[in-house]
């Protein structure tokens, strides 16, 4: 027997599950923690850290609730926990593709099509109840933050900021009726193959001289002032991407805040001609080779572990990569692939996971391809119309 969700949200009877949305400090910390026993079982999974999941989900403090909104659910079975959703409105996306649709996100459930059909029941009448004609997802809680499905690579860790899911969660979706929107390409990098091609080299290198470019690596003292020309720049060129949304000036403040920890200068740099920025390439070590041991807990000792064991890294992630569109085609994307290929062989680091790409855009797929990258994982955006 089926129960319609009231409109108030406070909760729902679906045969023998209960789904409850969630708003106290306790219970967050719940849904935070609901991971730990999904994934017993699965040793590629990365505990994520707690206390960046409390801050990512305060409705106060997130720069994401200045311009979208969201409700956290969880659903128990004979009152066990057992699934979380996020329901998810995000205003910028909308105004900015002229889209009219809603998103699920922080999504996980037990092996159970009723969990997971009640989780996805409920984002979707919360959803439809603000007027909105579609379901994406999962997005927690948009492109700028972990996007996609994991399809293909489960035997593999996910490197820092990617998501990582139960093969089975495919199937859940496309059991409640999902359809794939696009995919999202993960490729692997290895500095050992790299070094075999010497079409990147003669191309930074011509590139170099015809254009007087000139490499600059981030200012960590004058953080602010560089962050404005990182925001230009990433803002220009990622605004044709399939499922882009702007970052707000807060919302780099904040990304910053928390990358400004972990960024290596040497990996972090941009171009410059005649003084003038016109591009940028930011490239983090994977610390998740370290938070994969510490069971989502920084303190009171694990935080050590960030700087004794830094040195034991040996992956990073190209997280952005971008040129003025004054300057594309010009070669400038093989002097960026260089600098990374050398910085990251100086510091010791042989993988380097290109992530995400979206399927179809030819320019980012050729530049992988010619640091010899091979796709190793997938990442799939469904929709749902309603």
């Amino acid at each position: 027997m089926k129960f319609n969700i009231p409109k108030k949200f406070k909760e729902t009877i679906m045969s023998q599950i209960e789904i409850k949305k969630i708003e106290s400090k306790s219970e967050i910390m719940q849904f935070i923690k609901l991971p730990w026993k999904i994934y017993k079982d699965y040793p590629c999974w990365v505990p994520p850290l707690i206390m960046d999941r409390k801050k990512m989900l305060d409705k106060e403090h997130n720069p994401f609730f200045l311009h979208g909104s969201a409700d956290y659910f969880m659903a128990y079975k004979n009152g066990e926990a057992v699934g979380r959703i996020a329901a998810i409105q995000n205003d910028l996306h909308n105004q900015v593709h002229e889209e009219n649709i809603g998103f699920f996100g922080f999504f996980e459930s037990i092996n159970d099509q009723e969990v997971a059909n009640a989780l996805l029941d409920t984002a979707k009448d919360w959803i439809k109840s603000r007027g909105m004609t579609l379901m994406r997802g999962p997005a927690s809680f948009s492109s700028n933050d972990e996007w996609g499905m994991l399809i293909e690579g489960y035997d593999d860790y996910p490197t820092l900021l990617m998501p990582y899911n139960p093969p089975y969660y495919h199937d859940l979706v496309l059991n409640y009726g999902f359809q794939k929107v696009k995919d999202l390409h993960g490729y692997k990098i290895i500095n050992e193959k790299i070094i075999k091609v010497n079409k990147i080299p003669r191309v930074a290198a011509l590139a170099t001289q015809k254009y007087n470019v000139k490499i600059r690596n981030l200012d960590l003292k004058n953080y602010k002032k560089e962050l404005e020309l990182i925001k230009q720049i990433y803002n220009e060129n990622w605004e044709r991407n399939w499922g882009f949304v702007p970052l707000t000036d807060k919302e780099i403040d904040a990304m910053a805040d928390d990358l400004k920890q972990l960024a290596t200068p040497s990996l972090a740099f941009f171009l410059e001609i005649d003084g003038k920025p016109v591009g940028f390439s930011l490239t983090i070590l994977d610390y998740n080779q370290i938070f994969r041991q510490m069971n989502g807990r920084l303190f009171p000792f694990n935080f050590l572990k960030m700087w004794t064991r830094k040195k034991d890294i040996t992956r990073c992630r190209i997280i952005l990569l971008g040129v003025s569109k004054a300057y594309h085609g010009k070669g400038f994307d093989g002097i960026m692939y260089k600098q990374i290929i050398d910085k990251a062989d100086e510091i010791g680091i042989h993988f380097g996971d290109a992530s995400w790409i979206v399927e179809d855009n030819e320019k980012m797929v050729r530049g992988a391809l010619m640091m010899e990258g091979e796709l190793y994982k997938k990442f799939r955006v469904y929709d749902y119309t309603f």
